[in-house]
């Protein structure tokens, strides 16, 4: 039997996922997508107007939950974290999106 075999059975496929980041311009696209691709992700692309970012990553490597978590520790409000208000206040005021009460 190939001993490459077994590492072969517990990798785990490409993950797609698509998650909500608050955010309002280009200069948030270009962060938001950058945060992303730091936290793992090996592609990632954010609508300015669905204010939907789609990322590519290794389940095994990273999670949607933690470039999520790491969105909201940059300032940018997500489905799943709010942003801490000083993280907020920090980001450009071109970025300063509406918040969701």
């Amino acid at each position: 039997m190939n001993m490459n075999m077994n590492s072969h059975m517990t990798m785990l496929p490409p993950k797609t996922e698509t998650l909500k980041v608050w955010g309002k311009c280009d200069k948030c696209k270009a962060r938001i997508e950058k945060i992303a691709l730091t936290s793992g992700a090996t592609t990632a692309d954010w609508n300015v107007k669905t204010k939907l970012l789609t990322v590519n990553f290794d389940p095994a490597r990273t999670s949607v939950d933690y470039i999520s978590n790491k969105l909201a520790k940059a300032g940018y409000d997500t489905e799943n974290y709010k942003a801490k208000d000083k993280a907020y206040n920090a980001l450009p005021d071109c970025c300063k999106y509406e918040r969701v009460k």
